[in-house]
């Protein structure tokens, strides 16, 4: 199992926090479903479960497809999207922040 995010610790480690997390992390990239699941370390029925709701709130988009395989990426055009993202990356420049300080009075 992967290791916990900052982003996972402070919202819950859900599934769809799970899935948000992989995309945002790699956002501007589409993802088959099948990866989003693997990547997001959730069963491809869980997956299937929320997947619908996370289409109608237009927080993932469709972008192409590959034979048969449907590619969607994370929607940052949508303003919760945008939130979340800033969430993200507030978190992330926190725990970024509060390591370097950390070195930085052992090094002293």
């Amino acid at each position: 199992m992967k290791e916990t995010t900052i982003f996972r610790e402070a919202l819950g480690d859900s599934p769809v926090i799970r899935v948000l997390n992989f995309l945002i992390e790699g956002r501007g990239l589409d993802y088959s479903l099948s990866d989003i699941a693997e990547n997001s370390n959730i069963g491809w029925t869980t997956l299937h479960r929320i997947w619908d709701k996370l289409l109608e709130l237009r927080i993932v988009v469709p972008t192409r497809e590959i034979g048969r395989a449907k590619l969607f990426k994370l929607n940052e055009a949508n303003l919760a999207v945008k939130e979340l993202i800033k969430v993200y990356d507030t978190l992330l420049y926190q725990e970024t922040e509060k390591y370097f300080s950390r070195k930085v009075e052992v090094v002293v």
